[in-house]
C-alpha cells in the first residue's frame, strides 16, 4: 500500500506537505477562495499590501493554511504567532516593530489576545504605527514608532468575542464553512497521492463520510487507515478502512469515544434529557468548556442533540442512531 522507500521521509513533512501552497490547490471553501482572490489580485495590480483579513470558523477547516497561501501568494514572508503568546503590549510591540515592509503577520486564535495589545493593535492596523510610553507616573512621554506597512491575518474560532473596533478594522472578513463529503472524498485524495498511499474511491468516501466535515480530521483518520493496512497488510481497503476506524473508535457518523460518552450519559442517565451543562460535564468526567466547545456543535449539527433553556435534550435520531429504547415522549414532542 505504502512505498518503503518514500513512507519515511513522507512521516517527517506529513503536516507541511499537505497544505496547499495556492489558492487553486485549496479545496474547498469556493467563495472564500473567490473573494480573497481578488482581494489579492486587487493589491497586487496596485503594488500595495493586501487589506488586513480575519478568519473565523471551528478549527480544522484551513484558516492557517489560507494564511500561509497569503504569505505565498504575495511572496511576502510570514510571521506567525498566538492570542494567548500575546499578553502583554509589549509583546505585539516587539513583533510589529521586527516586520519588513509587506510581511505576513499571521495571529491565530486572536480573541484570547490580551485588552492592552488589542489597544495597540487598532492604530498598527489603520496608521501602521504604535505609541510607546516611556517612563513612568508624570514623567512618562508616549514615543510614536512608525512601523512597515503589513497584512494581518487573524484567525478565531470565537469571532463573536473579537471587540467590535478590532473586527471593524480588518478588510475582508471569511466564515469559513465545515465541508460537504464530495470535498473531503477531493482532500484525501490528494493526500493519499502525496503519501503514495493506494486507496479506491469507495474507501476515501468511507473515511470522508466519518470526518465530521472537517479536512485536519479527515488527514488524521487517512493515517490511522494507511497505518493499519500496513501492519494488518492487505492494502487500504473497504474492510481495512472500516476495521481500522472501529479500532480507533470513530462510527459511521464520525462520533468518538467522548462523543459517544456524552450522549449516552444524557439517553440512559437522564432519560433524553434536559440536562444542564455542569451535570453533563461531571457525568463523563471533561470541563464543561470542553463539552461546549468540543462536542456540542458537531451532536447539534447532525441532530443528535438540541440545546433548550432548561438544558441539552436528545432527539429522535439519537434515540435510534445508539438502539436505546425510549422510555417516554421527549420535552417536544414529536419535533425532536
Amino acid at each position: 500500500m505504502v512505498n518503503p522507500e518514500v513512507a519515511g521521509d513522507a512521516e517527517v513533512v506529513f503536516e507541511g506537505a499537505l497544505r496547499p501552497k495556492s489558492l487553486s490547490e485549496f479545496v474547498g471553501q469556493r467563495k472564500v477562495r473567490g473573494q480573497l482572490q481578488l482581494l489579492l489580485d486587487a493589491a497586487a495590480i496596485q503594488t500595495r499590501t493586501p487589506d488586513h483579513i480575519l478568519l473565523a470558523g471551528p478549527p480544522g477547516l484551513g484558516k492557517t493554511t489560507l494564511a500561509i497561501i497569503v504569505a505565498h501568494e504575495t511572496g511576502q514572508p510570514l510571521r506567525m504567532t498566538s492570542g494567548p503568546a500575546i499578553q502583554h503590549a509589549g509583546d505585539l510591540a516587539a513583533v510589529l516593530s521586527s516586520l519588513v515592509p509587506g510581511e505576513v503577520l499571521f495571529i491565530d486564535e486572536i480573541h484570547r489576545m490580551a485588552r492592552s495589545a488589542e489597544e495597540m493593535l487598532y492604530l498598527a492596523m489603520e496608521d501602521f504605527r504604535i505609541d510607546i510610553m516611556v517612563g513612568k507616573g508624570a514623567g512618562a512621554t508616549s514615543i510614536p514608532l512608525d512601523l512597515a506597512p503589513f497584512t494581518l491575518v487573524g484567525a478565531t474560532t470565537r469571532a463573536g468575542l473579537l471587540p467590535n473596533p478590532l473586527r471593524d478594522r480588518f478588510g475582508f472578513t471569511a466564515h469559513l464553512e465545515f465541508y460537504e463529503t464530495e470535498e473531503l472524498v477531493r482532500v484525501l485524495r490528494r493526500a493519499a497521492d502525496l503519501l503514495s498511499v493506494e486507496i479506491d474511491e469507495e474507501s476515501l468516501l468511507e473515511i470522508a463520510s466519518r470526518s465530521r466535515g472537517t479536512p485536519r480530521i479527515a488527514n488524521r483518520l487517512l493515517r490511522r487507515v494507511r497505518d493499519y493496512a500496513l501492519v494488518a497488510g492487505g492494502g487500504a481497503t473497504l474492510s481495512a478502512v472500516q476495521a481500522a476506524l472501529e479500532l480507533y473508535d470513530v462510527d459511521v457518523l464520525g462520533l468518538d469515544r467522548l462523543d459517544r460518552a456524552v450522549m449516552k450519559i444524557v439517553l440512559e442517565r437522564f432519560d433524553g434529557g434536559p440536562v444542564g451543562l455542569n451535570t453533563l460535564a461531571v457525568s463523563v468526567g471533561e470541563e464543561s468548556e470542553t463539552i461546549e466547545a468540543v462536542v456540542e456543535p458537531f451532536l447539534v449539527r447532525i441532530g443528535l442533540l438540541t440545546r433548550t433553556p432548561r438544558g441539552r435534550v436528545a432527539t429522535k435520531a439519537a434515540w435510534a442512531h445508539f438502539g436505546i429504547p425510549r422510555h417516554g415522549d421527549s420535552l417536544f414532542g414529536d419535533d425532536l
